[in-house]
Protein backbone atom coordinates (compact mmCIF):
# COMPACT_ATOMS: atom_id res chain seq x y z
CA UNK A 1 0.00 0.00 0.00
CA UNK A 2 2.83 2.36 0.82
CA UNK A 3 4.37 1.62 -2.54
CA UNK A 4 1.14 2.26 -4.28
CA UNK A 5 0.70 5.65 -2.62
CA UNK A 6 4.29 6.62 -3.35
CA UNK A 7 3.89 5.63 -6.95
CA UNK A 8 0.69 7.62 -7.23
CA UNK A 9 2.35 10.72 -5.82
CA UNK A 10 4.97 10.77 -8.62
CA UNK A 11 3.00 9.28 -11.52
CA UNK A 12 0.25 11.07 -13.45
CA UNK A 13 -3.23 9.73 -12.88
CA UNK A 14 -5.25 9.13 -15.99
CA UNK A 15 -8.54 10.91 -16.43
CA UNK A 16 -11.46 8.72 -15.52
CA UNK A 17 -13.65 7.47 -18.31
CA UNK A 18 -17.22 8.67 -18.53
CA UNK A 19 -18.57 5.53 -16.83
CA UNK A 20 -16.00 5.54 -14.00
CA UNK A 21 -18.53 6.76 -11.51
CA UNK A 22 -16.57 9.89 -10.53
CA UNK A 23 -18.72 12.84 -9.63
CA UNK A 24 -17.79 16.17 -11.17
CA UNK A 25 -19.39 19.43 -10.10
CA UNK A 26 -21.51 21.16 -12.74
CA UNK A 27 -19.92 24.48 -11.82
CA UNK A 28 -16.76 23.50 -13.58
CA UNK A 29 -18.54 22.30 -16.72
CA UNK A 30 -16.00 19.56 -17.09
CA UNK A 31 -13.41 21.97 -18.47
CA UNK A 32 -11.54 23.46 -15.52
CA UNK A 33 -8.25 21.77 -14.79
CA UNK A 34 -8.01 20.25 -11.36
CA UNK A 35 -4.83 19.60 -9.39
CA UNK A 36 -5.24 16.60 -7.15
CA UNK A 37 -3.17 15.77 -4.11
CA UNK A 38 -3.76 12.26 -2.91
CA UNK A 39 -2.74 13.27 0.59
CA UNK A 40 -5.99 15.16 1.03
CA UNK A 41 -4.64 18.76 1.01
CA UNK A 42 -6.23 21.73 -0.79
CA UNK A 43 -4.68 22.86 -4.06
CA UNK A 44 -5.25 25.80 -6.40
CA UNK A 45 -5.28 25.48 -10.13
CA UNK A 46 -2.34 27.47 -11.54
CA UNK A 47 -4.35 28.60 -14.57
CA UNK A 48 -7.38 30.08 -12.74
CA UNK A 49 -6.56 32.89 -10.36
CA UNK A 50 -10.15 33.29 -9.13
CA UNK A 51 -11.12 29.59 -8.71
CA UNK A 52 -10.58 27.64 -5.52
CA UNK A 53 -10.76 23.82 -5.64
CA UNK A 54 -11.10 21.68 -2.52
CA UNK A 55 -10.20 18.05 -3.05
CA UNK A 56 -10.53 15.15 -0.59
CA UNK A 57 -8.98 11.78 -1.34
CA UNK A 58 -9.14 8.50 0.57
CA UNK A 59 -6.69 5.65 0.47
CA UNK A 60 -7.83 2.79 -1.78
CA UNK A 61 -9.61 0.23 0.38
CA UNK A 62 -9.39 -3.58 0.17
CA UNK A 63 -12.40 -5.74 -0.47
CA UNK A 64 -11.97 -9.42 0.47
CA UNK A 65 -8.23 -8.88 0.34
CA UNK A 66 -8.33 -7.38 -3.08
CA UNK A 67 -7.22 -3.79 -3.67
CA UNK A 68 -9.95 -1.74 -5.20
CA UNK A 69 -9.07 0.53 -8.16
CA UNK A 70 -8.05 4.01 -7.31
CA UNK A 71 -10.82 5.68 -9.25
CA UNK A 72 -13.53 3.48 -7.68
CA UNK A 73 -13.04 4.96 -4.26
CA UNK A 74 -12.09 8.45 -5.38
CA UNK A 75 -14.05 11.23 -3.67
CA UNK A 76 -14.02 14.81 -4.94
CA UNK A 77 -15.46 17.74 -3.10
CA UNK A 78 -15.00 20.97 -5.12
CA UNK A 79 -15.66 24.51 -4.02
CA UNK A 80 -15.44 27.20 -6.73
CA UNK A 81 -15.65 30.92 -5.89
CA UNK A 82 -15.37 34.02 -8.19
CA UNK A 83 -13.47 37.10 -7.02
CA UNK A 84 -14.32 40.35 -8.90
CA UNK A 85 -11.42 42.66 -9.84
CA UNK A 86 -10.64 45.36 -7.28
CA UNK A 87 -12.27 48.78 -7.75
CA UNK A 88 -9.71 51.24 -9.09
CA UNK A 89 -9.79 54.74 -10.61
CA UNK A 90 -9.10 53.40 -14.10
CA UNK A 91 -11.95 50.87 -14.32
CA UNK A 92 -14.41 53.43 -12.94
CA UNK A 93 -13.84 55.88 -15.83
CA UNK A 94 -16.45 56.12 -18.60
CA UNK A 95 -15.94 54.41 -21.94
CA UNK A 96 -13.79 56.95 -23.80
CA UNK A 97 -13.88 54.97 -27.03
CA UNK A 98 -17.44 56.12 -27.72
CA UNK A 99 -16.50 59.78 -27.26
CA UNK A 100 -13.39 59.39 -29.45
CA UNK A 101 -15.45 57.77 -32.19
CA UNK A 102 -17.94 60.66 -32.13
CA UNK A 103 -15.19 63.29 -32.34
CA UNK A 104 -13.55 61.47 -35.25
CA UNK A 105 -16.84 61.31 -37.13
CA UNK A 106 -17.45 65.04 -36.69
CA UNK A 107 -13.92 65.88 -37.79
CA UNK A 108 -14.15 63.77 -40.96
CA UNK A 109 -17.50 65.31 -41.86
CA UNK A 110 -16.14 68.85 -41.39
CA UNK A 111 -13.03 68.05 -43.45
CA UNK A 112 -15.18 66.70 -46.28
CA UNK A 113 -17.37 69.82 -46.24
CA UNK A 114 -14.30 72.07 -46.28
CA UNK A 115 -12.87 70.23 -49.27
CA UNK A 116 -16.15 70.68 -51.13
CA UNK A 117 -16.11 74.42 -50.43
CA UNK A 118 -12.43 74.74 -51.32
CA UNK A 119 -12.96 73.04 -54.69
CA UNK A 120 -15.18 75.84 -55.99
CA UNK A 121 -13.65 78.22 -58.59
CA UNK A 122 -11.95 81.27 -57.10
CA UNK A 123 -11.67 84.84 -58.27
CA UNK A 124 -8.33 86.23 -59.41
CA UNK A 125 -7.82 88.14 -56.18
CA UNK A 126 -8.42 84.98 -54.14
CA UNK A 127 -5.77 83.14 -56.11
CA UNK A 128 -3.23 85.87 -55.35
CA UNK A 129 -1.03 85.31 -52.35
CA UNK A 130 -0.85 88.67 -50.55
CA UNK A 131 2.05 87.42 -48.44
CA UNK A 132 4.29 86.66 -51.40
CA UNK A 133 7.63 88.43 -51.44
CA UNK A 134 7.26 88.94 -55.18
CA UNK A 135 9.16 87.83 -58.27
CA UNK A 136 11.22 89.19 -61.13
CA UNK A 137 9.53 89.75 -64.50
CA UNK A 138 10.52 91.23 -67.87
CA UNK A 139 13.76 89.26 -68.16
CA UNK A 140 14.68 89.96 -64.56
CA UNK A 141 14.61 93.75 -64.90
CA UNK A 142 11.32 94.53 -63.13
CA UNK A 143 10.28 93.38 -59.68
CA UNK A 144 6.60 92.63 -59.03
CA UNK A 145 4.83 92.13 -55.72
CA UNK A 146 1.19 91.91 -54.68
CA UNK A 147 -0.40 93.40 -51.57
CA UNK A 148 -3.83 92.88 -50.06
CA UNK A 149 -5.31 96.02 -48.48
CA UNK A 150 -5.95 95.18 -44.82
CA UNK A 151 -8.50 96.67 -42.46
CA UNK A 152 -5.90 98.55 -40.41
CA UNK A 153 -4.49 100.21 -43.56
CA UNK A 154 -7.62 102.16 -44.43
CA UNK A 155 -8.76 105.51 -43.12
CA UNK A 156 -12.04 107.25 -42.38
CA UNK A 157 -12.92 107.18 -46.09
CA UNK A 158 -12.61 103.37 -46.13
CA UNK A 159 -9.75 103.63 -48.59
CA UNK A 160 -6.04 103.00 -48.19
CA UNK A 161 -4.14 105.97 -46.82
CA UNK A 162 -1.27 107.65 -48.62
CA UNK A 163 1.03 106.29 -45.92
CA UNK A 164 -0.08 102.75 -46.77
CA UNK A 165 0.75 103.23 -50.44
CA UNK A 166 4.13 104.72 -49.61
CA UNK A 167 4.93 101.77 -47.33
CA UNK A 168 4.11 99.38 -50.17
CA UNK A 169 6.43 101.26 -52.50
CA UNK A 170 9.24 101.16 -49.98
CA UNK A 171 8.70 97.45 -49.31
CA UNK A 172 8.92 96.52 -52.97
CA UNK A 173 12.10 98.56 -53.39
CA UNK A 174 13.86 96.63 -50.61
CA UNK A 175 12.54 93.27 -51.77
CA UNK A 176 13.77 94.09 -55.27
CA UNK A 177 17.31 94.53 -53.96
CA UNK A 178 16.99 91.36 -51.92
CA UNK A 179 15.64 89.25 -54.78
CA UNK A 180 18.61 90.02 -57.02
CA UNK A 181 21.05 89.12 -54.24
CA UNK A 182 22.35 92.63 -53.57
CA UNK A 183 20.96 93.20 -50.09
CA UNK A 184 23.85 93.75 -47.73
CA UNK A 185 23.83 94.57 -44.05
CA UNK A 186 22.19 97.94 -44.47
CA UNK A 187 18.77 99.34 -45.39
CA UNK A 188 18.90 98.58 -49.11
CA UNK A 189 22.69 98.78 -49.22
CA UNK A 190 24.65 96.43 -51.44
CA UNK A 191 27.63 94.41 -50.15
CA UNK A 192 30.13 96.87 -51.67
CA UNK A 193 28.24 99.78 -50.12
CA UNK A 194 28.46 98.10 -46.72
CA UNK A 195 32.21 97.75 -47.06
CA UNK A 196 32.50 101.50 -47.61
CA UNK A 197 29.87 102.52 -45.00
CA UNK A 198 27.55 103.94 -47.67
CA UNK A 199 23.75 104.10 -47.55
CA UNK A 200 21.01 105.35 -49.86
CA UNK A 201 19.11 108.53 -48.99
CA UNK A 202 16.09 109.82 -50.91
CA UNK A 203 16.45 113.40 -52.19
CA UNK A 204 13.22 113.74 -54.18
CA UNK A 205 9.92 111.92 -54.43
CA UNK A 206 6.98 112.49 -56.79
CA UNK A 207 3.70 110.61 -56.44
CA UNK A 208 0.48 110.73 -58.50
CA UNK A 209 -2.59 108.94 -57.12
CA UNK A 210 -5.46 108.35 -59.52
CA UNK A 211 -7.53 106.15 -57.19
CA UNK A 212 -7.09 104.84 -53.67
CA UNK A 213 -7.75 101.10 -53.27
CA UNK A 214 -10.30 99.94 -50.72
CA UNK A 215 -10.27 97.28 -48.03
CA UNK A 216 -9.98 93.77 -49.46
CA UNK A 217 -8.65 94.81 -52.86
CA UNK A 218 -5.36 93.37 -54.09
CA UNK A 219 -2.87 95.69 -55.73
CA UNK A 220 0.14 94.81 -57.85
CA UNK A 221 3.29 96.90 -57.58
CA UNK A 222 6.00 96.94 -60.27
CA UNK A 223 9.30 98.66 -59.64
CA UNK A 224 12.59 99.11 -61.48
CA UNK A 225 15.66 101.35 -61.38
CA UNK A 226 17.48 103.65 -63.77
CA UNK A 227 20.41 106.04 -63.67
CA UNK A 228 19.85 109.63 -62.57
CA UNK A 229 22.72 111.91 -63.46
CA UNK A 230 26.25 110.92 -62.54
CA UNK A 231 25.79 110.06 -58.89
CA UNK A 232 22.13 109.28 -58.49
CA UNK A 233 19.69 106.44 -59.00
CA UNK A 234 16.04 106.79 -59.98
CA UNK A 235 13.43 104.27 -58.97
CA UNK A 236 9.98 104.07 -60.58
CA UNK A 237 6.81 102.37 -59.35
CA UNK A 238 3.49 101.46 -60.92
CA UNK A 239 0.66 100.33 -58.65
CA UNK A 240 -2.27 98.56 -60.36
CA UNK A 241 -5.58 96.95 -59.50
CA UNK A 242 -4.76 93.27 -60.00
CA UNK A 243 -8.24 92.43 -61.32
CA UNK A 244 -8.70 95.21 -63.86
CA UNK A 245 -5.11 96.26 -64.58
CA UNK A 246 -6.09 99.88 -63.85
CA UNK A 247 -3.12 102.01 -62.85
CA UNK A 248 -3.87 103.49 -59.44
CA UNK A 249 -0.60 105.17 -58.49
CA UNK A 250 2.62 106.25 -60.20
CA UNK A 251 5.74 107.30 -58.37
CA UNK A 252 9.35 108.26 -59.09
CA UNK A 253 12.10 108.83 -56.58
CA UNK A 254 15.76 109.87 -56.78
CA UNK A 255 18.34 108.60 -54.28
CA UNK A 256 21.98 109.46 -53.67
CA UNK A 257 24.66 107.98 -51.46
CA UNK A 258 25.65 109.19 -48.04
CA UNK A 259 28.51 108.12 -45.80
CA UNK A 260 27.05 106.47 -42.73
CA UNK A 261 29.85 107.70 -40.47
CA UNK A 262 30.32 111.30 -41.62
CA UNK A 263 26.66 111.80 -42.71
CA UNK A 264 27.91 113.52 -45.88
CA UNK A 265 26.89 112.84 -49.48
CA UNK A 266 29.29 110.68 -51.50
CA UNK A 267 29.88 109.69 -55.11
CA UNK A 268 28.97 106.25 -56.35
CA UNK A 269 32.15 104.12 -56.25
CA UNK A 270 33.04 102.13 -59.33
CA UNK A 271 32.63 98.86 -57.40
CA UNK A 272 29.05 99.78 -56.50
CA UNK A 273 28.30 100.97 -60.01
CA UNK A 274 29.35 97.58 -61.37
CA UNK A 275 27.06 95.89 -58.87
CA UNK A 276 23.91 97.81 -59.74
CA UNK A 277 24.56 99.00 -63.29
CA UNK A 278 23.34 95.77 -64.88
CA UNK A 279 19.86 96.30 -63.43
CA UNK A 280 19.30 99.81 -64.81
CA UNK A 281 16.54 100.26 -67.38
CA UNK A 282 16.94 102.99 -69.96
CA UNK A 283 13.38 104.33 -69.69
CA UNK A 284 11.89 107.76 -68.93
CA UNK A 285 10.37 108.31 -65.47
CA UNK A 286 6.71 107.39 -64.98
CA UNK A 287 6.20 110.82 -63.42
CA UNK A 288 7.67 113.69 -65.39
CA UNK A 289 10.15 115.60 -63.31
CA UNK A 290 8.71 118.89 -62.14
CA UNK A 291 11.52 121.41 -62.08
CA UNK A 292 9.38 124.16 -60.62
CA UNK A 293 11.17 125.56 -57.63
CA UNK A 294 9.30 125.25 -54.38
CA UNK A 295 8.73 128.67 -52.79
CA UNK A 296 10.25 129.62 -49.48
CA UNK A 297 7.97 129.10 -46.52
CA UNK A 298 8.30 130.38 -42.97
CA UNK A 299 6.15 131.40 -40.04
CA UNK A 300 5.29 134.69 -41.76
CA UNK A 301 3.99 133.14 -44.98
CA UNK A 302 2.45 129.95 -43.56
CA UNK A 303 -1.28 129.73 -42.96
CA UNK A 304 -1.12 126.81 -40.55
CA UNK A 305 1.66 125.77 -38.16
CA UNK A 306 1.95 122.68 -35.99
CA UNK A 307 4.81 122.74 -33.47
CA UNK A 308 6.40 120.40 -30.95
CA UNK A 309 6.45 117.32 -33.18
CA UNK A 310 8.94 114.67 -32.09
CA UNK A 311 9.80 111.31 -33.62
CA UNK A 312 9.10 108.15 -31.70
CA UNK A 313 11.41 105.17 -31.51
CA UNK A 314 9.17 103.28 -33.95
CA UNK A 315 9.61 106.12 -36.50
CA UNK A 316 13.32 105.34 -36.97
CA UNK A 317 14.66 102.99 -39.62
CA UNK A 318 17.73 100.76 -39.37
CA UNK A 319 19.95 103.69 -40.39
CA UNK A 320 18.86 105.52 -37.23
CA UNK A 321 17.04 108.36 -38.97
CA UNK A 322 13.35 109.06 -39.37
CA UNK A 323 11.64 106.95 -42.02
CA UNK A 324 10.66 108.83 -45.18
CA UNK A 325 6.99 107.94 -44.75
CA UNK A 326 6.90 109.68 -41.37
CA UNK A 327 7.47 113.05 -43.05
CA UNK A 328 4.15 112.66 -44.84
CA UNK A 329 2.42 112.30 -41.47
CA UNK A 330 4.07 115.50 -40.29
CA UNK A 331 3.07 117.35 -43.46
CA UNK A 332 -0.55 116.36 -42.94
CA UNK A 333 -0.39 117.48 -39.29
CA UNK A 334 -0.61 121.10 -40.40
CA UNK A 335 -3.02 120.56 -43.30
CA UNK A 336 -6.36 122.27 -42.56
CA UNK A 337 -9.21 119.97 -41.49
CA UNK A 338 -11.67 121.20 -44.17
CA UNK A 339 -9.28 119.97 -46.86
CA UNK A 340 -8.84 116.59 -45.23
CA UNK A 341 -12.59 116.14 -44.81
CA UNK A 342 -13.73 117.16 -48.29
CA UNK A 343 -10.68 116.51 -50.50
CA UNK A 344 -8.22 113.74 -51.15
CA UNK A 345 -4.54 113.92 -51.95
CA UNK A 346 -4.02 113.69 -55.73
CA UNK A 347 -0.31 114.39 -56.12
CA UNK A 348 2.69 115.11 -53.97
CA UNK A 349 6.25 116.34 -54.52
CA UNK A 350 8.77 116.10 -51.69
CA UNK A 351 12.34 117.40 -51.58
CA UNK A 352 14.43 116.09 -48.71
CA UNK A 353 17.05 118.51 -47.40
CA UNK A 354 18.47 116.85 -44.30
CA UNK A 355 17.88 113.87 -42.09
CA UNK A 356 15.95 113.95 -38.86
CA UNK A 357 17.20 112.12 -35.77
CA UNK A 358 15.38 110.75 -32.76
CA UNK A 359 16.13 113.74 -30.50
CA UNK A 360 14.86 116.30 -33.04
CA UNK A 361 11.90 118.59 -32.40
CA UNK A 362 10.21 119.78 -35.58
CA UNK A 363 7.54 122.13 -36.91
CA UNK A 364 5.11 121.56 -39.78
CA UNK A 365 4.07 124.57 -41.85
CA UNK A 366 1.39 124.70 -44.56
CA UNK A 367 0.37 127.47 -46.96
CA UNK A 368 -2.75 127.25 -49.16
CA UNK A 369 -2.17 128.86 -52.56
CA UNK A 370 -4.56 130.31 -55.18
CA UNK A 371 -7.91 129.80 -53.47
CA UNK A 372 -6.83 131.02 -50.06
CA UNK A 373 -8.22 129.72 -46.77
CA UNK A 374 -11.66 131.32 -46.86
CA UNK A 375 -13.81 128.59 -48.40
CA UNK A 376 -11.71 125.44 -48.54
CA UNK A 377 -14.62 123.01 -48.22
CA UNK A 378 -16.33 124.30 -51.35
CA UNK A 379 -13.17 124.77 -53.38
CA UNK A 380 -12.24 122.62 -56.36
CA UNK A 381 -8.65 121.58 -56.81
CA UNK A 382 -6.41 123.01 -54.08
CA UNK A 383 -2.65 123.37 -54.01
CA UNK A 384 -0.64 123.64 -50.82
CA UNK A 385 2.98 124.34 -49.99
CA UNK A 386 4.60 122.54 -47.04
CA UNK A 387 7.72 122.71 -44.93
CA UNK A 388 8.93 120.45 -42.15
CA UNK A 389 11.80 122.02 -40.26
CA UNK A 390 13.67 121.81 -37.00
CA UNK A 391 12.62 124.29 -34.36
CA UNK A 392 15.99 125.93 -34.92
CA UNK A 393 14.86 126.77 -38.46
CA UNK A 394 16.88 124.20 -40.47
CA UNK A 395 14.79 122.71 -43.29
CA UNK A 396 14.20 118.96 -43.32
CA UNK A 397 11.75 118.49 -46.20
CA UNK A 398 9.86 120.82 -48.51
CA UNK A 399 6.77 119.75 -50.36
CA UNK A 400 3.88 120.60 -52.60
CA UNK A 401 0.53 118.79 -52.60
CA UNK A 402 -2.50 118.94 -54.87
CA UNK A 403 -5.95 118.01 -53.62
CA UNK A 404 -9.13 117.17 -55.51
CA UNK A 405 -12.72 116.95 -54.23
CA UNK A 406 -13.70 113.48 -53.14
CA UNK A 407 -15.80 111.27 -55.44
CA UNK A 408 -15.03 113.10 -58.65
CA UNK A 409 -13.66 111.91 -61.98
CA UNK A 410 -10.00 111.00 -61.80
CA UNK A 411 -7.36 112.94 -63.63
CA UNK A 412 -4.30 112.39 -65.68
CA UNK A 413 -3.02 109.88 -68.14
CA UNK A 414 -0.35 107.28 -67.89
CA UNK A 415 2.16 109.47 -69.66
CA UNK A 416 5.40 108.24 -71.20
CA UNK A 417 5.69 104.61 -70.18
CA UNK A 418 7.63 101.88 -71.96
CA UNK A 419 5.37 99.55 -73.92
CA UNK A 420 6.64 96.42 -72.18
CA UNK A 421 5.56 97.85 -68.80
CA UNK A 422 2.04 98.65 -69.95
Amino acid sequence: MVATVATSAFSPIASPPPDSGAKTSGKLGGTAPVSIDVRGVKSKSPSTGGVKVKVSAQAPPKVNGTKVGVMDGFKIDEEVTYSPPPRTFINQLPDWSMLLAAITTIFLAAEKQWMLLDSKPKRADELTDPFSIGRMVQDGMIFRQNFGIRSYEIGADRTASIETLMNHLQETALNHVKSVGLLGDGFGSTPEMCKKNLIWVVTKMQVLVDRYPTWGEVVQVDTWVAASGKNGMRRDWLLRDINTGEILTRASGVSVMMNKETRRLAKIPDEVRREIGGYFLDTPPVVEDCNTKLPKLDENTADFISSGLTPRWSDLDVNQHVNNVKYINWILESAPSPILETHELASMTLEYRRECRRDSVVQSLTSVTDNGVGELASSGHIECQHLVRLESGAEIVKGRTEWRPKNVDRFGSVGHLPAEIL
